[in-house]
């Protein structure tokens, strides 16, 4: 910090040059570095005693010694910004100058950070001759069980899109019937009231056992000879479908009341209100969270493992009884990741653009 004196011979504020900052980030990114540095080796030649290729172990290698060069590079960055603030005697000059070496001080620090904790990750994937690895991802159980794994995670893409279908128009019913008004419209209201809280209070897991389980024991005609995926799409459904009627009714509840007035005043009735006015503009503010109800349900779907369908979940555990190891399990654990991540990014931008519609910057 310097005391630099403004115009008119007026002190000026303090200039932050933020040398300390500065050294202790270059120190902290060279120590990385070397961290970094002896890992790749140890790892390294262990991973190749292991029977991983040198291409793949030069690879890993090469981009670990870039990023550790990109954080070197960023706190002598640091370094050489505070110095240059340290030596301008213009006020202004030497604040921007501060200003940067404090952005590239935290930047180096931040990096560091993320590159020991995969420097720890990788060491604790190497440790214990590797039992982490051979537990978690063992490569050659990976490829013999991809095929069975894929093959039965197409059911619960079935599920999925079959019970999301449902839930869509289901969960609408029921918010249609929760925001009926006056007193005609009061039994409905507390039907809907008294599901939603009974099914939005059981777990999934319990709701589908009841009725992957209790179902097929009435002996009722169609009903109880159902298939355990059909089962799985009810359970899911009615589940879902209570959390999903909450978000449609707070977009129908947050339409404003002057266009639901100004649809009555044309002619319209309430249903017809309900489908031409309010229902749409509640659906375009509803997509995000529609989205992330989504995201739940397709996670959801490894549960119907617990009433005897052979999806993927189900799958993987037969694989990992048999070899006593769960790479299987992983797989499937990858299979959900990349699945959900396309999703996740896609509830990122529809709130983006929803937000850029309030604020007039769409």
């Amino acid at each position: 910090m310097a005391l630099r004196t403004g115009a008119m011979g007026r002190p000026a504020r303090p200039v932050h040059i933020h040398r300390g900052r500065s050294l202790l980030s270059l120190l902290v990114a060279l120590g990385t570095g070397g961290v970094a540095a002896l890992s790749v080796l140890r790892i390294g030649g262990y991973a190749h005693g292991q029977g991983i290729g040198w291409p793949i172990i030069v690879a890993v290698a090469a981009v670990t010694c870039a990023a550790c060069v990109h954080v070197i590079a960023l706190g002598w960055r640091a370094v050489i910004l505070s110095a240059r603030a340290g030596r301008v005697d213009e006020v202004h000059r030497a604040r921007e100058l501060g200003a940067r070496a404090s952005l590239r001080s935290w930047n180096a620090l931040a990096w560091s950070c993320a590159l020991l904790i995969g420097v720890g990750l990788a060491w604790l994937l190497a440790l214990n001759d590797a039992a982490v690895s051979r537990t978690f991802f063992d490569l050659a159980l990976i490829r013999r069980s991809a095929g069975e794994i894929l093959s039965a995670f197409t059911t619960n893409i079935v599920i999925f899109a079959v019970s999301m279908v449902l839930i869509l128009v289901w969960a609408l019913l029921i918010a249609i019937a929760r925001t009926l008004p006056g007193e005609a419209g009061r039994p409905l209201r507390l039907m809907a009231t008294v599901y939603c809280d009974l099914f939005r209070g059981l777990p999934s897991i319990i709701t589908i056992y009841l009725i992957g389980f209790g179902l097929p024991l009435t002996n009722l005609p169609f009903v109880s000879t159902l298939s355990s995926s059909t089962y799985a799409i009810i359970a899911l459904t009615l589940t879902y479908g209570a959390y999903t009627s909450e978000i449609y009714r707070a977009g129908i509840e947050g339409v404003h009341h002057s266009l639901i007035a100004a649809a009555r005043s044309l002619g319209f009735s309430h249903a017809m209100t309900l489908r031409h006015v309010v229902v749409p503009i509640a659906l375009r503010n509803i997509v995000p969270p529609l989205m992330n109800d989504c995201i739940s349900l397709q996670k959801d779907t490894a549960l119907v493992s617990v009433i005897g369908t052979i999806d993927a979940f189900n799958q993987s555990k037969i694989i990992a009884a048999n070899n006593f190891n769960l790479s299987a399990v992983t797989t499937v654990a990858i299979l959900f990741v990349l699945i959900t991540i396309p999703q996740a990014r896609l509830v990122d931008r529809l709130t983006q653009r929803a937000r850029g519609r309030r604020t007039g910057n769409a």
